[in-house]
C-alpha cells in the first residue's frame, strides 16, 4: 500500500493527544484585537479539543501524527 499524503493545512492546525483526542487552537486571535476584551483574548489563548463530529475527518487528514 502506498504512503498517504498528509493535508498541509491540517498538519499545522491539529495535534493528537496520547488518548487519541484532537487538540486545536481557538480562532479569532490573529488581528483586530483592540476591540476584543482582555478576558476574551486571554481565553482564546488556551487550547481545546475538536468536536466529536469532526474528529474522524481530521484524523484522515493527518494519518502519521
Amino acid at each position: 500500500m502506498p504512503k498517504l499524503k498528509s493535508h498541509s493545512g491540517a498538519k499545522k492546525r491539529f495535534n493528537l493527544t496520547k488518548s487519541g483526542k484532537v487538540k486545536r487552537a481557538h480562532a479569532f486571535k490573529s488581528h483586530i484585537l483592540t476591540k476584543k476584551t482582555t478576558k476574551r483574548t486571554r481565553h482564546l489563548r488556551t487550547t481545546t479539543y475538536a468536536d466529536q463530529t469532526n474528529v474522524d475527518a481530521i484524523k484522515k487528514m493527518i494519518p502519521y501524527k
